[in-house]
């Protein structure tokens, strides 16, 4: 995105003022239209451009006119809520009108409409701040990591000001530096004026650049300064109370701080007290609280006691910044919270009644939970690393490499290496017994200088380019680190800019850019194309060119909580910094790190939402996409391509239950019975010992898979006696009528009405590897029989998928399949891991056409809803996807009988020879001739509520999932 102080900017937008009166034409705004608005707006100006930043200002326009935002989804709670948000009442509303105005000289107008419909959906679910009596609303927005949700509560904030909203107060994290960093942020876009040590009004930014009238600059009693937080000295200077202009209050998650600002609501805000508890309140300022990284601190961990008819225990104690958050609401007798996060997972475990005298509510989000919609640039999970399906994993990006070198050596002095997973805090960093980093760290540092000169060659040499390198908590480990990585940039430093002994460099340099990069982009030409980019591929003369001046202006620092080390990207916005950041926590959470091109992590954990926290690579990547690279370890990369699938099965369901009209309440229980989503730490789930468990309307399957013989035999053994046991096949070969053709499963066999028993024997002799972590055999069996008792999931569809282009096999006497193909994706010798093992049209086997057209009509009426051909997926579906079938056979349609008896089993035998890479020489397996039995299982919806106990305590968790926040 270009920096609105940048020289280019002009031009830009007469440019684009151009481009939107073309677009108003209903003209197709092609690449040679935005060349000559460029052409023309350079000549209004009388700029003399050079041909990088002509083509920078192409591309950026490129860009602005090709991307879309969907639909957001929501479930909504309207009980005691009046509607109040129409046209008449934004009409004069300037703090909205001059963000706006902010945002369309960034970016497209298309953008910023989808942001205003936006923020205004979620400002409806608030109550009216004018409106009379007492009122409480709570809610969460659902983001995507690094998608821009700072600028979605930035513009909530502009319109709950513009609307009447008083006290505005922003949680922002934990520390300071992200304070600070939201504080900037909300300067730019809602104060319009740099804060001061004394709190008064500096410079205008932002916002403030566009309207600068004095009469609605907002009141703030926090600055950017890295203390700038509010504490007990501006508490005695602030002894006047929010009157005609709304206050904002940036403020960490931090037990002082929360008990100043309760200290000062009391002391000075309130205006009344509570007849039957003393409290003091607030009653004429409705308060808005934003909360950012909602499921980060703000969850109450502690164990909380409920009767038998789920009344609360009113004495509880929560903990003190969940305790104090609520203390703040519950002062105000007109108040609103919303909750941001990209991993809701902690908030959906909050109780829906939980309460205390003294806090109130707790922070469930009972009022609205809406899912924002991706734009079509957003770089997330899915993207990077494609989504499974029966061919194995598609689409994703080329751009991670595998490490290894951190921890395996064969120095006999350091066997665990450079950086072993568990380490303490005074692990020294050695590789091959000497202070120096890995090669494959040196190769990644030797990758942002490259990334960093071809993004000059593009014309983007005044933007900020940032390198990650998370591999330890422990800041003293981290500045071992940072001492070794200075090294290394200083001796590349010294070599190209001085020309001594760089030859070996620069023929490195070259190697690694002909061979990764070159090839890389050529790649991702045509896809980036797709999507808005335009790809110059600098030859190396250019990139060597540019080489010392991009080296010289590369810094290291360090970002923990004892560096004075920051990122000082607004004091850099006209030259663009260029940082290799190394931390730990502060890096895992909130923290932007702008232009972000390498990523060197392994840090271990599979906790889904740390996980999902840490992974800074997704967001943006305008223009530089094809540049940048990920090293981390293999297991990490299967963690992530594994919660990819199913954090997009999750969003999915969510649109489904949108579609219907559910209520955030529904959510929260689907939720929990998620058995990968569920992935946090077991604090915030209220329970350190079990976890409950439902699998009604959950697809799962076995992905994860063992190698050795006397597991796979008793795999086999589980299949052939429940093929014996259901007798001869319904059908073989299946076919089945889809609108109005026919697909048929060739080589499969199909048998009807399996009893409950057979099922649940199956699962309890079948060993899920302890690594399928979303499928545990005697779970499911346990699940069945307990379903079965309610007369529900009794009559089985078993199918035994053959047709496959592996060798033949028998079982029993007369029962032959050509095994499948399911490539191996990680070659190791203890696992067999699989991307997909289901085809989407199997899961589907068991309806018939009826069944499946009302399947189909419900997805591409919940593909309508959340943003048709401008969603994520732009072609109207042509099958059902997996919650709509299990929805219509659970719960039936117009015309559909409804059959909650009937689950779904889907056999697959898997030909181990065909596991292996073609040029692998050994694949891992003991015997190949045993095939490798896996199974799906679609388990139709349900609102029986059965769930089955999974126990777990910390310790296992901890081995299971690695430490959490």
């Amino acid at each position: 995105m270009l920096d609105t102080s940048s020289s280019l900017t002009p031009v830009l937008n007469i440019a684009q003022t151009l481009l939107e009166v073309e677009k108003g034409k209903q003209q197709a705004i092609t690449p040679l239209i935005i060349a000559e608005k460029v052409d023309h707006a350079t000549a209004v100006v009388s700029a003399s451009l050079s041909d990088a930043d002509r083509e920078f200002i192409i591309a950026e326009l490129i860009r602005r006119f090709s991307h879309w935002i969907g639909r957001d989804s929501a479930l909504e709670d309207t009980h005691d809520h009046i509607a109040w948000l129409v046209s008449e009442r934004k009409k004069d509303w300037r703090y909205w009108q001059r963000y706006q105005t902010m945002l369309e000289r960034k970016l497209s107008v298309s953008v910023v409409e989808a942001l205003d419909k936006s923020t205004d959906g979620i400002l409806s679910k608030l109550e009216d701040p004018t409106r009379e009596g007492n009122w409480d609303r709570r809610g969460l927005v659902v983001g995507h990591v690094q998608s821009g949700k700072t600028g979605n509560y930035s513009g909530l904030v502009c319109k709950a000001a513009d609307a009447g909203y008083k006290v505005i107060i922003v949680l922002a994290g934990l520390h300071n530096n992200l304070r600070s960093q939201t504080q900037i942020r909300l300067e730019e876009s809602f104060l319009g004026y740099e804060t001061s040590e004394n709190r008064d009004r500096g410079t205008p930014v932002g916002v403030g650049l566009i309207d600068s009238d004095p009469r609605i600059h907002p009141n703030c009693a926090t600055t950017r300064a890295d203390n700038g937080d509010f504490n007990a000295g501006v508490a005695r200077q602030f002894a006047i109370s929010p009157e005609q202009r709304p206050w904002l209050f940036v403020v960490k998650k931090q037990k002082t701080v929360l008990t100043q600002l309760l200290k000062w609501i009391r002391g000075h805000v309130a205006d009344s007290t509570d007849a039957a508890t003393g409290r003091k309140i607030v009653t004429n300022l409705p308060l808005l609280v934003i909360d950012d990284e909602a499921d980060n601190a703000s969850v109450d961990t502690g164990e909380q006691v409920f009767d038998s008819d789920g009344v609360p225990d009113d004495e509880h104690q929560p903990t003190a910044i969940n305790s104090l958050i609520r203390k703040i609401i519950h002062s105000f007798a007109k108040s609103a919270y919303v909750g941001y996060t990209a991993t809701p997972f902690a908030n959906i475990f909050i109780h829906r009644r939980g309460a205390t005298n003294e806090e109130g509510l707790d922070l469930f989000p009972q009022s609205f939970i809406i899912n924002l919609a991706a734009p079509s640039n957003y770089v997330g999970p899915a993207r990077v690393f494609g989504l499974s399906s029966p061919e194995g994993r598609s689409e994703g990006l080329p751009l991670t490499s595998f490490i290894t070198d951190h921890v395996k050596q064969e120095a006999p002095d350091h066997p665990d290496g450079w950086m072993p997973g568990k380490h303490k805090k005074d692990h020294v960093p050695l590789f091959d017994g000497q202070a120096v980093p890995p090669p494959s760290l040196i190769k990644a540092i030797h990758s942002f200088v490259l990334a960093c000169a071809a993004r000059k060659c593009r014309g983007q040499g005044r933007e900020h380019s940032s390198m990650l390198i998370h591999v330890t908590r422990f800041t003293s480990v981290q500045g071992e680190v940072r001492e070794q990585v200075e090294a290394v940039v200083n001796s590349m430093r010294q070599k190209l800019t001085h020309k001594v002994d760089h030859q070996g460099l620069l023929s490195g340099l070259r190697q690694l850019w002909e061979e990764d990069f070159v090839p890389t982009s050529q790649v991702l030409q045509k896809p980036l194309e797709s999507h808005g980019e335009r790809l110059l591929i600098p030859e190396w003369a250019a990139i060597a060119e540019v080489l010392p001046d991009v080296v010289r202006d590369i810094i290291v620092r360090v970002v923990n909580g004892t560096a004075k080390d920051a990122l000082d990207y607004s004091d850099q916005s006209e030259v663009g910094l260029k940082v290799i950041a190394i931390g730990g926590d502060k890096l895992a959470r909130g923290l932007t790190l702008e232009g972000l091109c390498t990523s060197y992590f392994v840090r271990t954990t599979k906790m889904y939402d740390t996980l999902m926290q840490m992974g800074r690579w997704f967001g943006y990547r305008p223009g530089y996409l094809d540049l940048c690279r990920l090293y981390t370890s293999e297991d990490l990369v299967e963690w992530f391509k594994h919660i990819a699938d199913a954090s997009e099965e999750l969003r999915e369901e969510f649109d489904a239950m949108a579609e219907r009209g559910d209520t955030p309440e529904n959510y929260g229980l689907r939720v929990q019975s998620h058995s990968v989503l569920l992935v946090t730490s077991p604090l915030k789930m209220r329970t350190s010992k079990e976890l409950q468990l439902s699998f009604s309307g959950e697809l799962l399957e076995t992905v994860s898979l063992f190698k050795t013989d006397v597991r796979l035999t008793r795999n086999l053994t589980a299949t052939e006696d429940l093929i014996r046991g259901m007798g001869q096949p319904n059908e073989r070969n299946p076919t089945r009528m889809r609108a109005g053709n026919e697909s048929k499963w060739t080589g499969s066999y199909l048998w009807k009405g399996v009893s409950a028993d057979l099922i649940a024997d199956f699962f309890g002799n079948y060993l899920t590897h302890p690594d399928a972590h979303k499928v545990k055999s005697n779970l499911l069996a346990d699940f069945v029989r307990q379903m079965a008792r309610s007369n529900e999931l009794t009559s089985w569809t078993v199918v035994m998928i053959g047709g496959g282009e592996g060798r033949p096999h028998r079982f029993g006497n007369d029962i032959y399949i050509d095994m499948l193909k399911r490539k191996d994706e990680t070659s190791g010798p203890e696992k067999y891991s699989i991307g997909r093992l289901l085809s989407p049209r199997d899961e589907a086997i068991d309806l018939d056409d009826d069944a499946w057209q009302a399947a189909l009509s419900l997805t591409i009426r919940t593909w309508e809803a959340t943003g048709g051909k401008r969603s994520s997926r732009p072609s109207q579906p042509e099958v059902p996807n997996g919650p709509a079938v299990r929805r219509i056979r659970g719960k039936g349609a117009a015309g559909v009988t409804a059959a909650p008896e009937r689950g779904l089993l889907l056999l697959y035998a898997l030909d181990p020879c065909e596991a292996r890479p073609s040029d692998a020489l050994n694949h891992g397996f003991e015997n190949d001739d045993l095939p490798v039995i896996a199974f799906g299982v679609s388990f139709p919806s349900s609102d029986n509520g059965v769930k089955v106990t999974y126990q777990v305590d910390h310790l296992r968790w901890e081995q299971e999932y690695g430490a959490g926040e």
